[in-house]
């Protein structure tokens, strides 16, 4: 009987995620779908994706850019919109783009003489417009979620690593169960 159950969990670790992402692909496809009204399931979805890439393609065309720029900067002018925008397009930025802002890992030890250590992301190496020329700040994303808190350390206790950002996303956000490249790496592998 302890094998049957046992078989039945290793089943659950490969179903479930496999039937919740299935379930949230058909979601996206469908509600995609549903705003484009196209009776054909995954067109509207293609065609969203096609529509991304040809604004992607006007963004970096020199004789079209600048009306995407306009665009943009009216989005940021306005009151509402412009912290709506702003905080996506900066949310998007730190991940894609030529700004990306989750590149360097670091290892920050919390208090000077502890043991305590987390691991972050730079976001901005001067924090001299705050008056404190001697710190860093580092995002500490948070394990199964898409937050973080950010926080100030003193530059002598934040420790750059040597470890793909991707790896290290990938082990934060999982909880530190994913992420093996980056655990073979530190084990000296």
């Amino acid at each position: 009987m302890k094998r049957i159950i046992r078989f039945f969990l290793e089943g659950l670790l490969y179903v479930i995620p496999l039937a919740v992402t299935i379930y949230i692909l058909y979601t996206i496809f469908k509600t995609v779908d549903s705003w484009l009204n196209l009776p054909i399931p995954g067109v509207g979805f293609l065609l969203t994706i096609l529509g991304i890439t040809v604004i992607g393609f006007l963004a970096s065309n020199v004789l079209t850019r600048g009306v995407l720029t306009l665009v943009s900067k009216v989005f940021e002018k306005v009151p509402f919109i412009k912290l709506i925008y702003s905080s996506i397009k900066d949310l998007i930025g730190a991940f894609v783009g030529d700004k990306k802002s989750f590149d360097k890992p670091v290892l920050v030890t919390l208090f000077k003489d502890g043991n305590a250590k987390v691991i972050g992301f730079i976001t901005k190496e001067s924090l001299d417009a705050y008056g404190l020329s001697d710190h860093v700040a580092v995002y500490i994303p948070q394990s199964y979620n898409f937050a973080g808190n950010l926080l100030l350390f003193p530059s002598d206790q934040v420790q750059v690593l040597d470890v793909e950002s991707a790896e290290v996303m990938a082990f934060l956000i999982s909880g530190g169960v994913s992420g093996k490249k980056a655990e073979q790496k530190s084990n000296g592998s």
